[in-house]
């Protein structure tokens, strides 16, 4: 489906990233894996993905809060298999607490990673998909890059920053056989997420099923969660012919969140 292709999904050595890096690869495209670890920790996935998809993987390690180094991410890639088609922006990271006591650190950190990388992964990507008359670019942004949370003023703004973002680069590239799109989630069980269900749950007294309808699902009609492998297989649809016409857009994958 997507073989001679080249992605790049920054962030995916778990969760989202890695469930987009999986649905890529299984549909036969290059991947390039990124995160922040060093390149031995991350070798048995990288090892792991290319064998069981046939297909060559490879990982990079750099800082997504940098954006030259996320510029040379871009660089690289291109440069390791000779042409770049598919950037899944994904890498993102987040913080809970009133405005007022906000960290400024972690104000700078989360508008960096979660909304100035896709700016600059893109950037750096736009001139060879150009050159080549074919890309497709996927924000993985948020059911918040639509409706607000109170505590989350960084990560609010920068979710809406990237649908913003996507909206711009889709109409600049419209002529360039280039599509730009944003996937929305609601909540997705990741590690990091199933890390936060038991500690919660001792917190405020309740069991864990609780935890998981009541706080984490409790704008999520569905009262489910989606998974890192529904995202993939979006992001791999929007990266085929059929998926051409779509351009521009907010596709949620959020149970229903968005729709009240």
């Amino acid at each position: 489906m997507l073989q001679g292709k080249v992605a790049l999904v920054t962030g995916s050595t778990s969760g989202i990233g890695l469930g987009c890096a999986e649905a890529l690869a299984a549909a036969g495209a290059r991947v390039m894996l990124h995160g922040s670890r060093d390149a031995a920790s991350a070798e048995s996935l990288r090892a792991d993905l290319a064998a069981r998809h046939g297909v060559d993987v490879r990982y990079l390690q750099a800082d997504a809060a940098d954006g030259a180094a996320v510029r040379g991410l871009v660089e690289a890639t291109s440069s390791a298999f000779g042409q770049l088609d598919i950037l899944v922006n994904n890498a993102g990271i987040q913080h809970v607490a009133p405005i007022e006591e906000f960290p400024l650190e972690k104000w700078d950190q989360i508008i960096a990673i979660n909304l100035s990388a896709v700016f600059h992964g893109s950037r750096a990507a736009i001139p060879g998909m150009k050159a080549r008359g074919w890309g497709r670019i996927i924000n993985i942004a948020s059911a918040h890059s639509l409706v607000a949370s109170p505590y989350k003023s960084a990560y609010v703004s920068a979710k809406h920053g990237v649908l913003g973002f996507t909206k711009t680069a889709a109409l600049e590239v419209a002529q360039h056989g280039i599509t730009v799109n944003a996937i929305c989630p609601g909540y997705v069980l990741t590690p990091l997420v199933e890390k936060q269900i038991p500690d919660t749950a001792r917190a405020r007294g309740i069991t864990e099923e609780q935890v998981k309808r009541d706080v984490l699902l409790a704008a999520q009609p569905t009262k489910e969660f989606a998974t890192g492998e529904q995202i993939g297989d979006l992001a791999v649809f929007l990266s085929t012919d059929s998926g051409a016409a779509i351009t521009g857009t907010a596709l949620p994958m959020d149970g229903g969140w968005t729709a009240q």
